[in-house]
């Protein structure tokens, strides 16, 4: 069976998924490893038999394809966060990685480590590869002993060791605090206007005298009330934004009840009327598949004045929003429009509604920006002392796709993937990661692990590990007051580690995970590759 994976290293690659993804399945209490089960699968498997250890193309893709897909999702909204606050989640994280620095030369020290496992040990406690490469490529210039290559394969070692429970510590402290504070993840995404809307619609009978318009009682509530139908003078018609209405108009309201209350009061009174069963006008839900609306506000796109449709809700993934004026259209996303009844297909094909061609992934402008983010990637970025270091094959793709998701179209050139398509990109990128990096460090856990000393490698990770994990968790939610989602996510991103990061989007279940990753991953990763390097050089 052992020559037949050997020489079948599909079969090998698949296998350990399949099994991964099974031992991912079970739960103890309210615990499971979920797809982060792939990762130690592969420790396992080649802990066991190392010739299985599958090629490096297996982990690089899986990581590229991981982070890229996940920059462009982000990308929308990771200005949006640097401005809502990012910047002190980044300036709290740098400390904490800071810290951990700090600490990882003082437990080296202490407890008389090997510089070279030492400085390895401090990139698997912090999850990060890129940073044990740099410390590979740094050995042979700082180090003065003449076998200097050789002795690189300490700093693996010591990786190695630390590593699996840089991941497993993270994951447990998720999972427990956020059982201890009892964290409601769906009431923490519907605060964030990520999660499931209680959307209503009320029929409002205009009182005011001071011609009040469209957008002004969207204005009023916070942007959490948009109008769908309007009868005036002129008839039942969708009304445009800067549309004034008068004293005794009726306008159809879509909001949230609490929303609708608010806005009612300073409007008019409610009427037990339905504008919404009206035959004049009708409604539809279609998908947004025509590249042209995609990435501009509501409000620039002018569908009322334009086009004589009115876009009330829009459904992204599974999460149905409120179309605000500032909200944004995604490939993928489905509409619900209301438009006069004989101009419905008309207003349908705008917006394209097209199922096959958003299952579809543009190949052009998708293996482009991975190029373009492999090429920043290379970029050589140097250090006090005279070396360099490199983004790779994580940080330059992930920085490309935050900035071609914000952008979202050059030309004819659409960035964004649809929204079914991403995720499946996602998930297929995290299992390679996860299977072929388990794979390659199997061996050198296995060997390691039968020297006793290796028990002081481990514990000392451990110690950073349980330092990061818990410092984040507790600084993001408690002094921050940030949504234990979001701070979860922002754990994935300080690790700069898939797995945990995957273990929080899938208990999170919204897009306040992806915004803490993406947050603070690029300064998480450009900040470990030059901190291990910098402890290397202290600890020799």
């Amino acid at each position: 069976m052992t020559d037949l994976l050997v020489d079948n290293p599909l079969l090998t690659l698949f296998g350990v998924v399949a099994i991964g993804s099974l031992i991912g399945r079970v739960r103890i209490g309210s615990f499971s490893l979920g797809v982060a089960a792939v990762l130690f699968t592969g420790l396992a498997v080649t802990a066991l038999w190392p010739e299985l250890e599958l090629p490096p193309i297996v982990f690089q893709l899986g990581l590229v394809l991981f982070v890229y897909s996940l920059g462009l999702a982000a990308g929308p909204g990771f200005l949006a966060s640097l401005r809502g606050g990012g910047i002190g989640l980044n300036a709290i994280g740098l400390a904490i990685i800071l810290v951990a620095g700090v600490e990882a030369l003082v437990l080296a020290t202490v407890l008389s480590l090997d510089a070279i496992t030492s400085a390895g040990m401090f990139a698997g406690a912090l999850t990060n590869t890129p940073a044990l490469a740099g410390i590979l490529d740094a050995v042979p210039q700082v180090s003065d002993s003449p076998n200097a290559e050789a002795l690189a394969g300490h700093a693996v070692v010591g990786y190695s060791l630390a590593y699996p429970i840089g991941v497993l510590g993270a994951i447990a402290s998720m999972s427990v605090l956020q059982r201890v504070w009892r964290i409601d993840h769906d009431a923490e995404a519907r605060a964030a206007g990520l999660g499931p809307m209680d959307i209503d619609h009320w029929t409002v009978k205009v009182t005011r005298t001071d011609l009040p318009t469209i957008g002004s009682v969207s204005r009023a509530c916070g942007a959490r009330v948009t109008a769908s139908r309007l009868r005036s003078a002129v008839g039942l018609h969708a009304p445009a934004g800067d549309e004034r209405m008068r004293h005794g108009d009726v306008v159809l309201l879509v909001g949230t009840p609490e929303a609708l209350e608010q806005a009612t009061g300073w409007l008019g009174t409610r009427l037990e009327e339905d504008l919404s069963g009206d035959d004049a006008m009708d409604m539809r839900r279609v998908f947004v598949s025509n590249p042209a609306l995609v990435g501009t506000p509501l409000r620039e796109l002018r569908l009322p004045e334009q086009h004589g449709v009115t876009i009330t809700r829009i459904r992204h993934g599974d999460v149905d929003v409120l179309a605000t004026p500032s909200a944004v259209l995604h490939l993928g996303d489905r509409v619900r429009l209301v438009a006069p009844r004989h101009a419905i297909t008309r207003a349908s094909s705008l917006f394209g509604d097209s199922y096959r061609t958003l299952s579809e992934l543009h190949i052009l402008p998708f293996a482009l920006g991975i190029c373009l983010g492999l090429l920043v990637g290379l970029i050589p970025l140097p250090i006090p002392g005279g070396a360099t270091v490199h983004l790779g094959i994580a940080g330059g793709p992930l920085l490309v796709a935050l900035v071609l998701g914000a952008v979202g179209q050059t030309g004819p050139l659409v960035w964004q993937m649809p929204y079914s398509a991403n995720l499946t990109v996602r998930q297929v990128g995290v299992v390679l990661f996860l299977a072929g990096i388990g794979t390659r460090a199997g061996q050198e856990l296995g060997t390691a692990l039968s020297d006793p000393e290796s028990l002081l490698v481990i514990g000392a990770g451990a110690v950073l590990t349980l330092t990061v994990s818990l410092a984040t968790l507790v600084l993001a939610y408690k002094l921050l007051h940030a949504p234990f989602g979001l701070a979860m996510g922002l754990l994935g991103g300080l690790q700069t580690q898939p797995a945990v990061f995957a273990y929080a989007d899938e208990e999170v279940g919204s897009e306040l995970a992806d915004r803490g990753y993406t947050t603070v991953y690029p300064m998480a990763m450009v900040v470990k590759i030059v901190l291990a390097q910098v402890l290397l050089i202290a600890l020799l």
